[in-house]
């Protein structure tokens, strides 16, 4: 059984509409994560410490709220939430080029903004997360995630440059405000899906704000699915920040061939996302996502290796990136259809303990990145990050997983399990259950 459909794009004009939005509001908030920090150094000369500021504030939002949001959003209707979302991040950026023409803008003020759109965006992306499988039939979920996540991978890459570009054409200041409209647009895009969103369904029992959690680590598929996205997010922190002091300070890299090679990844996980479904139909859902692993995380064991110097070795790294980033976009594009399947009473929640944990990571994978870096050489980082990207393949590597011929797979294992356990047989239809215990 193929597990995509050919055209979602064109046949589904809801769905087109809403990943249009989606698609503008990942790419503003790529631009907001360069624009605002640009702004304080340009703008009112702030040091290190003042970017550093807005920059974590930025990202606290993914440790304090998924929770929270997750538990808040199961039982609201996701679409209203979101357009929200996108209007408060609009009005948070409108009001920071009006503060520098009133003369009163500042770094704290500027931190307040980063971390109020952060938050914004944690409800975002959970609400879009449970939104998307009420949008489109379950059939066409691997088609939906593919075209988001495409379009995911095309942002982070192209959001950085066009944030500078911005801010070079127009100052920084205007740059914020063209980000602000983007929100504006996302939320047309997103309102224009007229699909019924369907009643959100109460949980069976109350579950508590720590219930997504325990259904993350209930699940088998959803616990190797986090086990393996948290080690690999803290792997990649001490690969990421040893990587640079290796290859420019060690190797003799310039700046620009480090970007260069950098940027590889970005397109090599686009071309992923395009050939995920592909995989998934020859393989099987299962072995496409190990061949997807084994691109993502053994590739980069080469970069503690490679020989060469300058131009010669900058291609290396290129190479290595882009066949690793081939095998990460194919894996979240899996990934995603996965989670959607595995617990469908359960989207909200699920996905924010899963965020908490996999965004939880990355403080202590910056830490142990300086240690090791300082205590062992940047090389040793690097070969410790590229290792422990390795080993976070293992819980995708059982048994259960490499059986799956489609995400569906996934919920009729545990339906059966379960069914087992109570010795009342096979139910076959029967829903998943939507938390442990």
């Amino acid at each position: 059984m193929k597990v995509t459909r050919a055209g979602l794009l064109r046949r589904n004009q809801d769905f087109r509409r809403y990943w249009a939005g989606h698609t503008i509001s990942v790419a503003g908030s790529y631009v907001t994560a360069v624009a605002l920090p640009l702004l304080a150094t340009l703008t009112l000369d702030a040091g290190a410490t003042g970017v550093a500021a807005i920059a974590t504030a930025s990202f606290l939002p993914n440790l304090l709220l998924p929770l929270l949001a997750g538990h808040w959003l199961e039982r609201r209707r996701r679409r209203r939430v979101m357009i929200v979302a996108d209007l408060v991040r609009a009005a948070l950026l409108v009001g920071v080029p009006v503060a520098w023409g009133l003369g009163v803008l500042s770094v704290p003020l500027l931190v307040a903004v980063a971390f109020a759109a952060g938050a914004a965006g944690v409800v975002f992306e959970i609400g879009g997360f449970a939104y998307v499988p009420t949008l489109v039939d379950e059939d066409d979920l691997p088609a939906a995630n593919r075209a988001i996540q495409g379009s995911t991978t095309a942002a982070q890459v192209a959001g950085p440059g066009l944030a500078g570009g911005l801010a070079q054409l127009t100052g920084p200041a205007v740059a914020v405000a063209i980000d602000a409209v983007s929100y504006l647009a996302s939320a047309l895009g997103v309102a224009a899906a007229r699909r019924p969103e369907p009643e959100p369904v109460a949980a069976e029992a109350p579950g508590g704000i720590l219930s997504g959690l325990r259904t993350v680590l209930g699940n088998p598929f959803l616990r190797a699915l986090t086990v393996h996205a948290t080690v690999y997010n803290g792997a990649f922190q001490i690969l990421t920040v040893n990587l640079v002091v290796y290859a420019v300070s060690e190797r003799g890299l310039s700046a620009g061939q480090f970007g260069i090679a950098l940027s590889a990844a970005g397109a090599g996980a686009f071309a992923g996302t395009m050939v995920a479904l592909r995989l998934a139909d020859r393989l099987g859902y299962g072995r496409a996502f190990a061949v997807s692993l084994v691109l993502s995380t053994g590739t980069p064991l080469l970069l503690a290796v490679l020989p060469g110097r300058g131009g010669a070795l900058a291609a290396g790294f290129a190479a290595v990136q882009f066949v690793s980033g081939i095998g990460l976009g194919s894996a979240n594009v899996l990934s995603l259809t996965l989670r959607q399947v595995v617990a469908p009473g359960a989207l909200a929640r699920t996905n924010g303990g899963y965020r908490l944990l996999i965004y939880g990571v990355l403080p202590v994978g910056s830490a142990l990145a300086g240690v090791v870096g300082e205590v062992a050489g940047s090389r040793a980082g690097v070969a410790v990050g590229t290792a422990g990207l390795a080993i976070s393949a293992l819980p995708m590597a059982s048994r259960r997983v490499l059986a799956l011929r489609k995400p569906q797979d996934a919920r009729e294992t545990e339906t059966n399990a379960d069914a087992a356990a109570a010795g009342t047989g096979a139910a076959g239809t029967t829903p998943a259950r939507t938390s442990p215990g």
